[in-house]
C-alpha cells in the first residue's frame, strides 16, 4: 500500500511513500525530451516534456511509480486492488495501458487542465508490459501547483475526481475517502473545550487532545485521514530545507515499520522509500527504509535534450555522520 501527498510553501512539492514487501530494483530515472516513448496502441512520442521520478527500468523502458515533468506536473500510481478495472480496446479512444499512463500524461501535459483534456478520450486497456510482468492494479493522483485530481478506472468507467486535500492512499474508492473525512470534522490542533456536559468540570490533561480520535493504524482509509490532517495543518518555513523536511515529516506520519503488516510467509510490508520532488525546480529527493539521509537529484543538471535514459540507483544503506 502507499500514500501520496502534495505540499506548497514558496515552491510546490509532490511525493509519496512506496509501501511494499518487495522491490523491483527501482532507480531515480530521468527521461529526456528526445527519448522515444513507445506505446502499445497509440503513436510514439518522439519528442515530449522531460521528466524525473522513481522507475523500474525494464527492457530500456521506464516503468514509473511516480514522476514530475519539467513543467511541474506530477503523477503517481498507487495500489487499488479489487477496484481497478482495465478495459478492452475501444475504437475512437486513446488506448493507453496502465504502465504507459504516467509517461503518456507527463510527456504531453503542462498542467492538470491539459491532463483533463487527454483524460476525456483515454481508455486504460488491459494489456500487460510482458507475460512475466502482469499489470498492477492502480489508481492515480495528478497534481500541479494549483490543483490535484484522482483518476480511477473502475467497472463502470473512468472516474476523475477533484482532489482538494492533495492526498491519495489505496482502497476504497476516492469518493469514500472524502466522505469518510466527515467522521473527523471535530478534530482540531487546538485544545478541546468541554462540550460533554456543563454539569461536570472536565479539563485537558495533555497537549494534543484536540486530535483525539485521529486514526493511527496502517489501513489505507486511516492513512488517508491521518495524512490529510497532518498535511492540511502543516506549517513550515518556505526555504528548501524547511519545506522538504516538513514534507518528509508528513509522509513519516503514515510510514510503515517492518513487522507491523504481515503479508504471510515471513514477509512484511514496509515503506521501501519516501520521495519529495520540488516540482518547480525539478529536484527529486528521497529516503529509503534504512537510509534516512535525504538524497537529491536535479533533473536540470542533466542533458534534457538527450535521447538516452539517465538512472541513479537508490542508496539503501544507512548514512551516519559520526561526530567523534
Amino acid at each position: 500500500m502507499c500514500t501520496a501527498a502534495t505540499y506548497k510553501t514558496k515552491d510546490h512539492y509532490f511525493g509519496r511513500n512506496l509501501d511494499l514487501e518487495y522491490s523491483y530494483n527501482e532507480s531515480v530515472t530521468v527521461t529526456p525530451r528526445n527519448f522515444v516513448l513507445n506505446f502499445k496502441k497509440v503513436p510514439a512520442l518522439e519528442k515530449h516534456y522531460a521528466m524525473i521520478g522513481m522507475a523500474a527500468v525494464m527492457n530500456s523502458y521506464p516503468l514509473y511509480y511516480e514522476a514530475t515533468n519539467e513543467k511541474g506536473l506530477s503523477m503517481a500510481g498507487l495500489n487499488f486492488p479489487g477496484n481497478a478495472d482495465y478495459k478492452p480496446e475501444a475504437e475512437g479512444k486513446d488506448n493507453v495501458t496502465p504502465f504507459e499512463f504516467i509517461p503518456w500524461i507527463l510527456g504531453q501535459c503542462a498542467d492538470v487542465s491539459e491532463a483533463r483534456v487527454l483524460l476525456e478520450r483515454i481508455n486504460l486497456v488491459d494489456i500487460c508490459f510482458s507475460p512475466e510482468l502482469p499489470l498492477a492494479t492502480l489508481h492515480w493522483i495528478i497534481s500541479d501547483r494549483e490543483e490535484s485530481i484522482t483518476v480511477e478506472s473502475v467497472k463502470d468507467g473512468l472516474k476523475v475526481y477533484d482532489n482538494p486535500v492533495g492526498i491519495l492512499t489505496n482502497n476504497p474508492t476516492f469518493d469514500y475517502h472524502m466522505t469518510n473525512l466527515c467522521n473527523y470534522m471535530s478534530l482540531s490542533t487546538e485544545a478541546p473545550v468541554n462540550s460533554f456536559s456543563d454539569k461536570v468540570k472536565l479539563e485537558t490533561y495533555s497537549r494534543g487532545m484536540g486530535a483525539m480520535g485521529l486514526p493511527g493504524d496502517l489501513s489505507s482509509a486511516s492513512r488517508f485521514v491521518k495524512a490529510a490532517f497532518t498535511k492540511l495543518n502543516s506549517l513550515s518555513g518556505d526555504s528548501e530545507s524547511a519545506s522538504i523536511s516538513q514534507f518528509f515529516h508528513i509522509l513519516g506520519s503514515v510510514a510503515q515499520q517492518r513487522g507491523c503488516v504481515h503479508m504471510g510467509e515471513g514477509k512484511y510490508e514496509i515503506t521501501i522509500y519516501s520521495s519529495c520532488c520540488n516540482t518547480d525546480k525539478g529536484i527529486y529527493y528521497y529516503t529509503t527504509y534504512e537510509n534516512s539521509q535525504i538524497t537529491g537529484i536535479d533533473m536540470h543538471h542533466e542533458n534534457l535534450d538527450s535521447a538516452l535514459l539517465i538512472s541513479y540507483p537508490i542508496i539503501t544503506g544507512q548514512q551516519i555522520k559520526m561526530m567523534n
